[in-house]
């Protein structure tokens, strides 16, 4: 169900039990469209003027998620974590605005407060997949290897094929002192999913690091093949290319790589 859709249920809901003023209404449809029409100073306009119209209501967690989202996407990232904030006040189990704000945590680097977002999240809804696999990542970021493992295999439970879960276990795998048991993974993962550039970035990193360089670099090669507006893919080949010496071929990745966008700082060739 898109966020839009549960947006306007809420809606729904609040505004048959409280009686609110087809002005707000209006005000917050409006907001609604202007947002999908990527018109963000004017859906910031209708959503302020929406919070003033009825300051006290349940719904206005929904206006403080977009009005966070809006603040995010333009890089205001202390007014967007005070939005969601004040929308977690007014509606302590929004479930998105949890995973809003834990994921903000994230980007702003304090990983123990977005695993306690995270944790609410799933004391409310146990199997909700995304804090799952937000909260395996975090816990295994903190080292926590047994609760990240837990995580991933009750998601892996619940979605079998998921891609982003199994990948994130076998690497926990590979650090957690089971390198046969992850290798096994990635080659399994290969075979199911052998258009994904993601899975052959990382076999070829595992590679790497047991310093099978020829298999890693057909891994790499792959994945170059598979995303080749990926700077990621180049980044990784480099990296390997350096530490095969073969510098003229770290060079061509390297400004391939800064020409898709990654940081040039990252390099030591040019």
């Amino acid at each position: 169900m898109t966020k839009r859709i549960i947006a306007l249920l809420l809606l729904a809901v609040f505004t048959t039990s409280q009686s609110f003023a087809q002005e707000y209404r209006d005000l917050v449809r409006m907001a609604m469209e202007q947002m999908e029409a990527d018109s963000l100073d004017r859906a910031e306009g209708l959503i302020r003027q929406a919070l003033r119209k009825d300051p006290g209501t349940k719904a206005n967690a929904i206006l403080y998620e977009w009005l966070g989202q809006i603040q995010e996407r333009r890089g205001e990232t202390d007014a967007a974590l005070q939005s969601y904030s004040m929308g977690l006040t007014v509606s302590p189990t929004t479930l998105s605005l949890l995973m809003d704000r834990a994921s903000l945590y994230i980007r702003m680097e304090n990983e123990k407060k977005a695993l306690v977002d995270c944790n609410e999240v799933l004391d409310l809804s146990p199997d909700h997949r995304e804090a799952l696999l937000l909260r395996a990542y975090l816990n295994d970021r903190l080292r926590l290897y047994k609760e990240a493992r837990a995580d991933y295999e009750h998601l892996i439970s619940l979605e079998p094929m998921s891609l982003p879960a199994r990948l994130g276990l076998a690497m926990l795998n590979s650090k957690d002192g089971r390198p046969r048991e992850a290798m096994e993974q990635m080659d399994m993962l290969a075979q199911l999913f052998p258009s994904e550039a993601d899975v052959f970035l990382i076999r070829g990193g595992m590679r790497q690091q047991r310093k099978q360089y020829e298999q890693a670099l057909a891994d790499f090669c792959k994945a170059v093949e598979l995303a080749p507006d990926n700077a990621d893919c180049f980044t990784s080949r480099y990296g390997l290319y350096m530490e095969m010496k073969q510098k003229r071929l770290a060079r061509q990745d390297a400004r391939t790589a800064i020409s898709l966008g990654a940081d040039p700082s990252r390099f030591i060739v040019r």
